[in-house]
Parts: C-alpha cells; sequence; structure tokens
C-alpha cells in the first residue's frame, strides 16, 4: 500500500508541474488547471489509504461541501471579483495549515512521540499560516471595498510589528523547549499565543499596504500559503503536500519578484514603509481645470481620418463595466479600415496579474496582440492613437515626476504621453485606484477626454468609426 501511495503522489505532483506549466499560455491554460485538479484527486483519494481515520463520513461531507462551495463560487464569480476570490482561497490554506499545525502539537504533547523537526516547523507552520491568513482576510476587505480603505497607518506601527515579532519567536521557543523559557505558560498555550499575535501580525503587516500595491501582496501571502502548506507536510510526514507546498510557495516567489521589478518597488518597500494610498489631488483642484471634453463622434471621426496605428490600454473600469466585447469590436471595425491596432498590458493592470490577458482573450482578441509593458513602450511614439479604457495608475507620467511623492512614483508606466492623441475613456476625473491624480487629463492639445461608462462610449466609439 505504502509503494502503490507513493506512486499515487509522485503521479499527482507530476501532473501539478505539467499543469502548472501549461497555464503559461491561454491557449494551454485551462488544460493546464484541469490536470491539476486531476493531480489534486488522486493526492486526496491516496491519502485516505494512510491516514488513521474514524469518521469517513465526516471526512466525506468536508470533501463534498468543500467542492459545491469551490464549484458554486468558480461558476458565479464576477471577472472583476476574480482577485478577491484569489485572496480568500488563498487565505483558507494558510489557516488550513496552522490549524493543522496546532493540532498536531497538542497531540504530540497528549499522546508523546515527535522529534525536535517536528517541534521546530509547527509553531513555524502557525506562524506563516496565520500571517497568510490574517492578510488575505485584509486583502480580501481591501479589494472589496468592505474596510481598510487605502493605506491604515498609526504611530510606532512598525515597532509594534517588530516587538509582536519577537513576542512569537519566544513563544515559539518556550513551546520548542517544553515551557523552559516562560514556566508559567505550558507549550500548549504557548504554540495558541503564536497562532493568535501571528494572526495579529498579518493584519498589522497589510492594512497599511495601499491599493496599487495589493497585486504583489496577493502574490507574496501565495507563497506565504504555499511555504506554510510545505511545512505541514514535513509535521504529518506526507510527501505531496511537501511536494505541492513547495511548487506553490516557488512559483509565488517567483511572480511576487517579478512583479516587484515590473513595478519598480523594493518588496521591503512595500512590507515595511506602509506605502499609502490616499492621493495628492484634492477633488475641487479637478473640477476647476480646464479638460478636452469631446463626444464619441469625436473620437470616431479623429479614429477614422488621421489615426493609422492605435494602441489600446484596458484597465479596471473595463472589467467592471464588462466592455471587453465592445473593445472586440472596436478592434476588428479599426483593422477592416486597414489600421494596425495592439493592446498594451501593464503587469498590474486590473487587481491582479493577468486580469486584462483574461478578460481581453476571452473576448477573442487575438493572444499575440497583447503586449507587455516592456515590449509596448517603444510602440508608442510612432502610435498616432492611444485608447485608454478605465485605467489611470498605469499610465500615470506622474509616476515618473522626481517632484512628487506618491504611492505609484518610482512605478513603471506605460508611456502614452509619447503617443499623438491620448484619448481617455472613463466616467469622470476621479484619480485611480492609488488616488494620484493623472496631469494627461489636462493636456488639452494632447488628450481627449470622453465622459461615459466603458461599455456604452465603447459602443458610441464603434458606431462612431463605421459612419466615418
Amino acid at each position: 500500500m505504502q509503494v502503490a501511495t507513493f506512486l499515487a503522489y509522485l503521479a499527482a505532483a507530476a501532473l501539478f508541474i505539467v499543469g502548472i506549466r501549461r497555464l503559461r499560455k491561454p491557449e494551454t491554460a485551462r488544460s493546464g488547471n484541469t490536470l491539476a485538479a486531476v493531480g489534486m484527486i488522486i493526492a486526496l483519494i491516496a491519502t485516505l489509504f494512510v491516514i488513521e481515520f474514524q469518521d469517513l463520513f465526516l471526512i466525506g461531507t468536508a470533501a463534498l461541501l468543500g467542492t459545491v462551495i469551490g464549484a458554486v463560487s468558480a461558476q458565479r464569480v464576477q471577472m472583476t471579483a476574480m482577485p478577491q476570490m484569489v485572496a480568500a482561497y488563498n487565505g483558507v490554506g494558510g489557516g488550513a495549515a496552522a490549524l493543522i499545525a496546532l493540532s498536531e502539537f497538542y497531540y504530540l504533547q497528549t499522546e508523546g512521540g515527535g522529534d525536535l523537526v517536528a517541534e521546530i516547523t509547527i509553531p513555524l507552520t502557525i506562524l506563516i499560516g496565520s500571517v497568510s491568513f490574517m492578510g488575505s482576510v485584509v486583502a480580501f476587505l481591501k479589494l472589496q471595498e468592505l474596510a481598510f480603505g487605502g493605506s491604515v497607518t498609526f504611530p510606532l506601527q512598525q515597532i509594534v510589528n517588530a516587538l509582536l515579532f519577537l513576542s512569537i519567536l519566544v513563544l515559539a521557543a518556550n513551546a520548542i523547549l517544553d515551557g523552559t523559557i516562560l514556566p508559567f505558560i505550558s507549550p500548549v498555550a504557548s504554540v495558541v499565543a503564536v497562532l493568535a499575535a501571528s494572526a495579529i501580525l498579518g493584519v498589522l503587516l497589510v492594512i497599511p499596504i495601499g491599493g496599487a500595491d495589493m497585486p504583489i501582496v496577493i502574490s507574496l501571502l501565495n507563497a506565504f500559503t504555499g511555504l506554510a502548506t510545505a511545512a505541514s507536510g514535513l509535521v504529518l510526514e506526507n510527501y505531496i503536500l511537501i511536494i505541492g507546498g513547495t511548487i506553490v510557495g516557488a512559483s509565488g516567489t517567483i511572480l511576487t519578484r517579478s512583479m516587484s521589478s515590473a513595478l519598480g518597488r523594493p518588496l521591503k518597500k512595500i512590507i515595511f514603509a506602509g506605502i499609502a494610498a490616499a492621493g495628492s489631488s484634492k477633488k475641487e483642484d479637478q473640477e476647476e481645470r480646464e479638460v478636452n471634453d469631446v463626444n464619441a463622434g469625436a473620437v470616431g471621426e479623429y479614429l477614422s481620418d488621421e489615426a493609422q496605428k492605435v494602441v489600446i490600454v484596458p484597465g479596471y473600469g473595463l472589467a467592471v463595466a464588462q466592455a471587453q466585447g465592445p473593445m472586440y469590436n472596436l478592434m476588428e471595425t479599426l483593422e477592416s479600415q486597414g489600421k494596425e491596432v495592439l493592446f498594451g498590458i501593464h503587469p498590474v493592470a486590473g487587481r491582479m496579474p493577468g486580469h486584462m490577458n483574461v478578460l481581453l482573450t476571452e473576448a477573442g482578441v487575438p493572444y499575440d496582440k497583447l503586449y507587455d509593458l516592456e515590449d509596448i513602450n517603444p510602440e508608442f511614439a510612432d502610435t498616432d492613437a492611444v485608447i485608454i479604457v478605465g485605467a489611470n495608475d498605469v499610465v500615470n507620467p506622474a509616476a515618473n515626476d522626481p517632484e512628487q511623492n506618491t504611492p505609484i512614483s518610482g512605478m513603471p508606466i506605460l508611456d502614452v504621453e509619447q503617443a499623438e492623441k491620448v484619448i481617455f475613456i472613463k466616467r469622470s476625473l476621479s484619480p485611480g485606484f492609488a488616488g494620484v491624480d493623472n496631469p494627461l487629463f489636462y493636456d488639452t492639445d494632447k488628450t481627449m477626454m470622453l465622459f461615459s461608462d466603458a461599455k456604452q462610449g465603447l459602443q458610441e466609439v464603434v458606431e462612431a468609426v463605421k459612419s466615418g
């Protein structure tokens, strides 16, 4: 049975790796997701043959309940809410790892057994899993705009975090050394305290981080969950948990580093500096400044008569308005007139990596038309028109202004200001998720502002282009 289980785990691990690799391309992503899911089913079934359980009905009920919740939520969640869903699912994994470690420590204390590796790994699992869980909860609340909006800070916040982390280390050492450091606290009470303190630390680490950096935070917390899962695998001596957790931790770490580099943000600055999300512009200042307010007819006329090369930049507003269909229609209409159309995708367009890529690909936009930041920026110099739909932060020149200190300062942006004409389709002059006003709004010679819902505005532009 052990050989069969090992082979099943090996097959599951292989499916995980192949599945993740196939997620690299839209054409193979769906099959990659299916392969990874099959691997998880194999791992779950194989585990049932090696664990000691007293209530198979309870295990089956939990598995069925989780399956139903996952299937229903996956079907019903809107694409705009996908980042929140990722944060929530990620947090559940970290919390589960922490609670399993706590349960295993209690078992070792009451039944005996265990070794030094397990005793050290358990507090570490609880620490990482709890931080991941509560950090993901805060990320969910921020993205859903239910609580902790913007950057939440208080005096001596970093000192409080440092003291809390030091307390966790002392409590963990007390648990490992069987209560010799703090004789008045039992080892079990110590790990419970580690769980509570780590949960608080997870909240305090994420609440000061502004919305512009939230995609990186989600990726980092995903890596934490992977590490917690791998550590729990060491505690339980379960190979598939070790393998799966390591894969998740490694992929999350690679993605976090890539995004951090793409945004020009050192990770330590994001985590420890508490970048604010409050904007630097007042609403009344925005309303007093002149803009080039145009209608869809004017936009359509310019695109038909003067633009030969067009770059479209989508943002979160596109997802909210479900305007990917009309955007695809605009692309087809312009191409039918012999114009070149490309799409510029910023690494954090939307609220998570790949958000815009998935939306546009589902709408039918060929993937070879989607250009990453480093590939599209050289194209703007000879672009006649850039159409920005529901985006602000990723095209905001304020990020490159050395005289400003904003939540997006230093962040690489799409250099749309190099194009001949910039066309914004958005509801108002309100700033983006980072809360920073965009000086391009007020460049009346270069910028055309079409104030409209993204879906309706694009539909009207399509009709205007067709009518010439």
